[in-house]
């Protein structure tokens, strides 16, 4: 329990700009989830992520094996891939595979609860709700569809008064992560997107709203 524990922590720490991780006892382990989403379980002190696209190809790569829990004794095995040693060392790659891990996660919770509404994405309201619907872009499917770019310069047209940070709130939602929380070479490249879209290119961002 102790060696669990301290993967609960470490995970924690490594993968922390997925959101806020909690944790809770599970399949006599324990289940990592942010905004009660599952994307990971830890069983007997190791690791496993939830299978998605993008771990399925590294799994095949590294022959990662796959949890088996015990149910009533009876061996059961479950879609989630052990994350080894290598995959610890490179925080970048591990970070990613979790974000595919949770993303297919809430995709799915999605598909099961029917259409998520554009306001429990993570930084929209209500209001950006609203707005967005107004321009075309009713779920949450077609926001990810369309795109943070596209989106903006839709809701751009509609209100000349939003800035860069209606932006990074709409990669934060598509992303499932929380603007403050996205990698800072996104932030990087969207802030020199943005600041072309409205010709000011190399000034300062005097829209930041």
């Amino acid at each position: 329990m102790k060696k669990s524990l301290q993967v609960i922590e470490q995970s924690k720490q490594q993968l922390s700009a997925l959101g806020d991780i909690e944790s809770r006892t599970q399949f006599g382990g324990y289940a990592l989830s942010v905004e009660k989403v599952v994307f990971a379980l830890i069983n007997e002190g190791e690791l496993y992520l939830r299978a998605s696209e993008a771990l399925r190809s590294y799994a095949t790569e590294r022959a990662l094996p796959l949890l088996v829990s015990r149910k009533r004794g009876i061996p059961v095995i479950l879609d989630y891939y052990k994350v080894d040693n290598a995959l610890w060392q490179n925080p970048e790659r591990l970070l990613r595979l979790s974000q595919s891990s949770l993303q297919e996660a809430r995709d799915d919770r999605e598909m099961k609860n029917g259409s998520q509404r554009l306001k429990d994405l993570p930084n929209l309201s209500l209001r950006m709700e609203i707005m967005l619907r107004q321009v075309g872009i009713c779920t949450a499917a077609h926001l990810r569809e369309t795109g943070a770019k596209q989106s903006w310069l839709k809701l751009k047209a509609l209100n000349k008064h939003l800035g860069l940070n209606t932006l990074l709130a709409l990669q934060g939602a598509i992303s499932g992560q929380h603007q403050a929380a996205l990698p800072q070479a996104v932030k990087t490249e969207l802030n020199e997107w943005y600041l072309k879209a409205i010709g000011q290119e190399g000034k300062p961002d005097t829209l930041n709203r």
